[in-house]
């Protein structure tokens, strides 16, 4: 359960660490799996979780150079392990987590970016180096991580086929760039990559639904 908490304003106790005043923060399922299964992660109660946030530099270690007070940065840094989440007025955050935020997103959009940025940018470059001219199937296209996987591929100059569940979900993936939309309650989804590929298969599948669409 989630219990508003008055407490002490956060110190820098590293030099690489900044003093954030969070302007918005983002909400993940990891949140809620954090939340449901404590004696999973390493939290120590009372916590302040979360993991995405945004907002202002309130002070700066003696390391760190690339930031200073006054900055509006965005970050991503998990409220368990020693560490405090998002879910607060003021954060203290390494500052190897922390980035610029960039001008054309509000604190609000910002907030929501970084974990699902992340995830995407990790399975797609880091493991599978997604290049031009490749076969990309994204599941769940319209979902937080595929979303953003399908935009991280097409400027790689991949091709994407993606799944979705509604027409409206659809409009929205061809919007960002999409080739290929399949709806999977009313399709056959190896079928239809099959007949998109020539029968060749994709070259690389992200799969972010897991169980049975892995197996498929």
């Amino acid at each position: 359960m989630l219990t508003l908490r008055e407490i002490k304003r956060p110190t820098i106790t590293r030099p690489d660490q900044l003093l954030v005043r969070l302007e918005a923060a983002g909400i993940n399922p990891i949140d809620t799996k954090i939340r449901s299964a404590l004696d999973r992660f390493p939290v120590q109660m009372p916590a302040i979780l979360g993991c995405d946030g945004a907002g202002v530099i309130e002070a700066i270690g003696d390391s760190v150079t690339d930031f200073k007070p006054g900055d509006a940065v965005y970050y991503c840094q998990c409220g368990f392990g020693g560490c405090q989440g998002n879910y607060a007025e003021y954060a203290v955050v390494d500052q190897n987590f922390v980035a610029h935020k960039p001008e054309s997103l509000s604190f609000i959009e910002a907030a929501a970016a970084p974990l699902v940025l992340i995830t995407a940018w990790e399975s797609l470059f880091d493991r599978v180096a997604v290049k031009n001219d490749l076969n990309v199937l994204i599941h769940a296209g319209a979902g937080g991580v595929g979303h953003v996987a399908i935009q991280m591929a097409k400027q790689a100059g991949a091709q994407v086929c993606t799944t979705v569940s509604t027409p409206e979900k659809g409009e929205f993936v061809k919007q960002l760039g999409a080739d290929k939309v399949i709806f999977y309650r009313d399709e056959d989804v190896i079928q239809a990559v099959s007949d998109w590929t020539e029968g060749r298969g994709v070259d690389i599948a992200f799969d972010t639904v897991g169980e049975g669409v892995f197996e498929q």
